[in-house]
């Protein structure tokens, strides 16, 4: 291969590009093979090795054999070579030297040398080595152990799980923060190449035995066992989720317009006020991650710090109580318990309504009556087993109890309906109370009457009829009167078997006249008592409804 020489150098004759040439000096450091592929930059040949031929890479560039001699070496790179032809020109990523050297120092500059990152790690793993070298996570770490050591408390609340009436247990989803001083796990952050703060699992330290109180959990688990965020000044961050069953007591009073307080009560369990001193951080639990829930409202959940002497020990024990102010959303229960029990409830008046020949009143009665039974066992189903009675409760009860009145008094009533000729007449007051009185104020009327207008009195037309004897008519007993007046001359009435005949007859039309008017005054009784429990009954159920409403709101 031949070998060129710089021209402004002049240190090595320029060779020719014939192969008998002699190759350049070997202590030359200007002279290099001329090769336009970057394989062959910065390799020498033996002068006393003939040169293989050239070979040719894929990409068509001639490139030198990799082989050399046993006294080869490669050239020092102390400067940039200088060459010639079209290599010379540019270097090998189209750049100038002065150009390719700021940018090799800017991004010197700008990226950290990967030894750093070793160094960073070796420091960590050497600052966690002196940290437990003589580290006891058993005992409390305070220098003075008669100081009470100082731990914050934080809750989250994320997530109301189920809220179960009938056992009081509420089951919800807490992000739970304890923050406290590690007096034995500081160090200079200077002479551990600035690390401030590291990420080590929480088994490694002291952690306070903060529990729930009130856990209803038959498993009792405690927190997630996570990570803790260890300072250099020794303060200790622990951030746990937790999934809790606390106990709370309902009261279902106002069911379904009703409204909780379930109590939270964190504290420690062996250490007493004098070794551990705990206080809530804020004054009340962090609802920005809330998750809503579609049967519960939370108002709020103010915190307070409590600190109560058990009759088992002498101690102070504090602890942090957080109350969760909770609002039941009623739309579920108005539309499905409430709604239904109304408007059977109103069926119950209109079977005072229903004609008595129909035999289908005492039919309705016990239908809505069994309505309402299995409504009030689904309320039943769902509510703890209590003194309290729930107020959807109560207007079950209440409504059951008018429709039984309701169907007692139909059978009474259509008793009265059914008075055959056999019964009484209708008493003088009960005559003037309910077919003067009622009738007029509930508007019952025969046909061609009118409630405005004036009615018949019955009395009236049995005044008549007793005058010209029982179910007779005037024009009747003047008849009589023309047939006792009758000259025996003029009329074959003298006759003893046709009067006796037709005294009979007359008789017995009387009676049956009687006992119409006896029987309709009867149904008319029944008729206008059902008329008035009706409209009595109607007002029950509106008061009712509206008592039940007014006391939700």
């Amino acid at each position: 291969m031949p070998w060129v020489v710089s021209p402004s150098r002049g240190c090595c004759p320029r060779a020719g590009a014939g192969a008998g040439q002699p190759p350049a000096p070997r202590g030359c450091r200007r002279c290099l093979p001329k090769s336009p592929s970057r394989k062959g930059l910065g390799r020498t040949r033996s002068p006393s090795r003939p040169l293989p031929p050239p070979s040719r890479d894929p990409r068509g560039s001639p490139t030198v054999s990799p082989l050399r001699g046993p006294g080869d070496r490669a050239p020092p790179a102390l400067s940039p070579p200088d060459v010639t032809g079209p290599a010379a020109s540019r270097s090998c990523c189209g750049m100038e030297p002065g150009a390719r050297l700021c940018l090799s120092l800017c991004l010197a500059a700008v990226l950290p040398a990967p030894g750093c990152r070793g160094a960073q790690g070796r420091l960590a793993y050497k600052l966690l080595h002196d940290l437990f070298a003589n580290y006891s996570s058993a005992l409390r770490p305070v220098e003075d152990t008669d100081r009470a050591l100082n731990v914050t408390l934080q809750v989250t609340l994320s997530q109301i799980i189920d809220m179960d009436e009938r056992n009081q247990v509420l089951t919800s989803y807490l992000w739970v923060r304890q923050t406290w001083l590690d007096a034995h796990l500081t160090w200079d952050k200077d002479g551990y190449g600035g690390i401030d703060s590291i990420r080590i699992p929480s088994s490694y330290v002291w952690r306070p035995d903060i529990i729930l109180y009130n856990n209803a959990d038959e498993h009792f688990g405690g927190s997630m066992e996570t990570n803790v965020v260890l300072r250099s000044d020794g303060r200790i961050m622990w951030d746990s989720p937790a999934i809790t069953k606390s106990s709370c007591k309902v009261d279902v009073s106002y069911f379904p317009f009703d409204g909780q307080r379930c109590r939270l009560t964190f504290g420690s369990w062996t250490h007493n006020g004098n070794q551990i001193d705990l206080r809530n951080q804020l004054d009340s639990g962090d609802l920005r991650d809330f998750v809503e829930n579609v049967e519960w409202e939370v108002l709020g959940m103010p915190a307070t710090r409590n600190v109560i002497t058990y009759g088992c020990c002498s101690e102070p024990y504090p602890d942090v109580t957080y109350t969760l102010l909770l609002r039941r959303r009623a739309s579920f229960y108005i539309f499905n318990l409430l709604l239904p029990c109304i408007m059977v409830s109103f069926l119950a008046p209109l079977g005072f309504y229903l004609p008595a020949d129909s035999g289908e009143k005492v039919s309705l009665g016990v239908t809505v009556l069994l309505a309402l039974t299995v409504f009030q066992l689904l309320v039943a189903e769902s509510m703890p087993p209590s003194e309290s009675v729930p107020l959807i409760g109560k207007y079950y009860i209440a409504t059951m109890t008018m429709i039984t009145a309701s169907t007692a008094l139909t059978i009474f009533i259509m008793n009265v309906h059914h008075c055959g000729p056999g019964a009484r007449a209708v008493p003088p007051w009960a005559r003037r109370l309910i077919l003067h009185h009622l009738a007029r104020l509930c508007c019952v009327y025969e046909v061609g009457e009118s409630c405005k207008g004036p009615q018949r009195a019955s009395g009236g037309r049995a005044s008549v009829g007793d005058a010209g004897g029982p179910g007779e008519s005037p024009g009747e007993g003047q008849a009589g009167t023309e047939v006792r007046g009758c000259p025996w001359d003029h009329c074959l009435c003298h006759h003893d078997a046709l009067l006796r005949n037709v005294g009979y007859i007359a008789g017995c039309f009387r009676r049956q006249r009687a006992n119409q008017r006896r029987t309709g005054e009867w149904k008319k009784v029944a008729k206008v008592m059902d008329r008035f429990f009706m409209w009595v009954f109607f007002l029950m159920v509106f008061l009712m409804s509206v008592l039940v409403l007014g006391n939700a709101a």
